[in-house]
C-alpha cells in the first residue's frame, strides 16, 4: 500500500493524491513521571492518526509537531515548553501554507495545547479556513502519567514503558488539584509528576482503551468531515 505520510512522500506525488484532509498529531515533550518517556503524548498522537488515516483513503498524517504548550511541567528535567502565544502562532501558518487540502485535523495528545489549539482554530475559522481538533476522550480516566497513559503505551510501545520505576502519584480529584496546579504547577501537587495512580496498567486495558478511542475519533472525524 502507498505510504499515507505525507513527508515520505514527493511533492508531485501529493498532488497526484489529491487527499481533502491532512491529519497533524500534536503532541509535547514533558516528563511523564518516572516510567514514561518525555514524548508519551507524541507517540500516542501519532498512533491515533495512523489508525484514523488508516480508513481513509482521503487523508495523509503529517509529521507530528512534538514541542507543545507545557510550562505546567516546569521544573521537571527534560521538559521542553514553546508556551501557548508560540503555539496558536505555528498552528495558524501551518494550517495558511496546507492550501493543497479541504481539511487540517489536529490529534491532540495534550491537554496543555488546548488553549493554542482553541485560539488558532478561532482564528482560521475567521479566515474562511477548516481546522479541526480530535483528542481522545477516556471516560474515569486519570490524568498524567497513571494508569490510562501507561496502559496505552504497554500497548504501543512496552519497551519504552520502565515497570521497575512505577510509582503512584496523586490520586485526588483533578478539580481539587488545579487550583494549587494554576500557581505552582505540577510539582506543588505531586512530586513525581504523576497524576494518577499507573500500577495495574496492561498492555491488555491499553489495547483495548486504544480501540475505543480510535472508535470514537473515527465517529467524529466522519461527523466533520464526511466519509
Amino acid at each position: 500500500m502507498p505510504s499515507r505520510d505525507l513527508h515520505h512522500l514527493t511533492s508531485p506525488e501529493v498532488g497526484a493524491r489529491g487527499a481533502r484532509v491532512l491529519l497533524v498529531p500534536l503532541g509535547s515533550v514533558e516528563q511523564h513521571g518516572p516510567h514514561l518517556p518525555l514524548d508519551t503524548d507524541t507517540r500516542i498522537a501519532m498512533a491515533l492518526a495512523d489508525a484514523l488515516v488508516a480508513a481513509r483513503t482521503d487523508a495523509l498524517v503529517a509529521p507530528a509537531l512534538a514541542f507543545g504548550s507545557s510550562g505546567e511541567h516546569a521544573g521537571f528535567p527534560g521538559t521542553l515548553s514553546i508556551g501557548t502565544d508560540a503555539l496558536a502562532m505555528v498552528l495558524v501558518e501551518l494550517v495558511r501554507s496546507a492550501s493543497d487540502v479541504d481539511h487540517v485535523v489536529f490529534i491532540n495528545g495534550h491537554g496543555g495545547n488546548l488553549d493554542a489549539l482553541q485560539r488558532a482554530t478561532a482564528q482560521l475559522r475567521s479566515e474562511g479556513r477548516s481546522a479541526l481538533v480530535l483528542a481522545p476522550v477516556v471516560v474515569g480516566g486519570d490524568a498524567h502519567a497513571g494508569r490510562t497513559e501507561t496502559s496505552l503505551l504497554l500497548h504501543l510501545d512496552p519497551a519504552a514503558v520502565r515497570l521497575d520505576r512505577v510509582e503512584v502519584g496523586a490520586t485526588g480529584p483533578l478539580a481539587e488539584l488545579l487550583p494549587v496546579m494554576r500557581t505552582g504547577g505540577v510539582r506543588a501537587v505531586s512530586p513525581n509528576g504523576v497524576l494518577g495512580d499507573p500500577t495495574g496498567a496492561s498492555a491488555a486495558e491499553g489495547a483495548a482503551l486504544f480501540e475505543r478511542i480510535v472508535d470514537d475519533l473515527r465517529m467524529r472525524l466522519v461527523a466533520e468531515v464526511g466519509s
